[in-house]
């Protein structure tokens, strides 16, 4: 009896393998059509060579003075790192992380370096690095809260250091150029360009006002603080401090202490480590007036007793019917001829004046202008 023909069991899977075997062929072969017959295949040339190079002539003269105004500059600008102590709380064991970094400006040859203080106030050590890529521990002089600058002190040769050449903040106009070096998010030796977009601003910081601030719009990003902003003879005339921004990063508005309250304070904190802060012993108010009368001026509307004001013979401001003015006492209008209209303008011209300075107050008593000396006290801890 004859047994029915049955197919292989592995012929259907070899014709599988064979089906695919073609489909890939196939697609080789479309991958290859295409890749020859497309717009974007490659067609290479062995004799390929590099193109020639143009000559670019000289730099334009303002480029020119850019770049010689960083080659002057940047050997007086160091780049600040910092660490803080941590202990871990299983082992006990104390280790050192990394806290920040930022800017600072060679100052003198005696090696001290003036930066913002909150570059470091958080940190148990710091590292100063120089142009020349050298690093020194550094140790702090003194700080100035009120004006977020910090004085540190390096050991390093004096043929190392190449002090900042200084400038002046009171005669600077909106729109002259400026140039800021520092390193923005740890890029050392960064330089921006921009101009000076406005002065005598009040910026807050996490532990002061600052009076006097010079803003500008050439980039400053976090690590440019503690970092020179200059003008265009290479001159310091700020110290970088802080930006205005929702994001963290350079919105085109930035902010310096000016180099004339640097230059003041700096030399105190070298000296003392700290500043006295000058006390003209009186409280005064804004806006003072009645009706359609706007008093231009500050009323001063207590004076301490045997302070400064007290021993040059100023008087609080009253409301007084039988006055012609309405008013009798002082009103101060000047201080050493810069207009007061405001508290903030009397903190500022007081913050640029050190214990021991003698003011012209200029006020108006019962109508009449009067020029009174004070003799500027240190202000009581109190």
């Amino acid at each position: 009896m004859g047994t029915a023909c049955e197919p292989s069991r592995g012929s259907g899977s070899s014709a599988r393998v064979n089906v695919t075997l073609l489909a890939v062929l196939l697609g080789l072969v479309a991958v290859l059509a295409w890749k020859q017959l497309s717009p974007l295949s490659r067609l290479y040339d062995p004799d390929a060579t590099p193109r020639e190079i143009t000559p670019r002539g000289n730099l334009a003269d303002d480029e020119k003075s850019t770049t010689d105004l960083f080659k002057k500059a940047v050997p007086s600008v160091v780049h600040i790192t910092t660490t803080s102590v941590r202990q871990n709380v299983y082992t006990r064991d104390v280790f050192e992380i990394p806290a920040g970094a930022g800017s600072g400006i060679i100052w003198d040859l005696d090696g001290h370096i003036v930066t913002n203080l909150h570059v470091i106030q958080d940190a148990q050590s710091a590292l100063v690095t120089l142009n020349d890529s050298s690093s020194y521990n550094a140790r702090l002089v003194g700080f100035d809260t009120d004006h977020d600058v910090a004085v540190l002190k390096i050991n390093a040769p004096k043929d190392k250091l190449v002090p900042i050449d200084v400038g002046t903040s009171k005669d600077l106009q909106v729109g002259q150029k400026a140039f800021a070096i520092g390193s923005p998010f740890e890029f050392d030796k960064s330089l921006t360009t921009g101009i000076v977009s406005g002065l005598d601003r009040t910026i807050k910081t996490e532990r002061s006002l600052i009076h006097g601030a010079i803003q500008t719009d050439a980039a400053v990003n976090p690590g440019n603080s503690g970092g020179p902003l200059l003008d265009s003879a290479g001159r310091l005339i700020g110290v970088n401090t802080a930006i205005f921004t929702q994001s963290g990063g350079s919105h085109g508005i930035g902010f310096a202490v000016p180099v004339d309250v640097v230059n003041l304070v700096v030399p105190d904190l070298i000296r003392d480590g700290s500043i006295d802060r000058p006390w003209l012993g009186v409280i005064v108010v804004e806006n003072m007036g009645g009706g359609n009368q706007q008093l231009q001026g500050v009323a001063v509307r207590f004076v301490a007793p045997d302070g400064p004001a007290d021993r040059a013979g100023l008087q609080v401001m009253e409301r007084d019917p039988s006055n012609p003015q309405g008013f009798k006492g002082d009103l101060i209008v000047r201080i050493d001829g810069e207009k007061v209209q405001s508290r903030r303008d009397l903190l500022k011209i007081l913050s640029q004046k050190r214990p021991g300075d003698t003011v012209k107050v200029s006020v108006i008593r019962n109508g009449t202008l009067h020029e009174v000396p004070v003799l500027l006290d240190a202000r009581p801890q109190e």
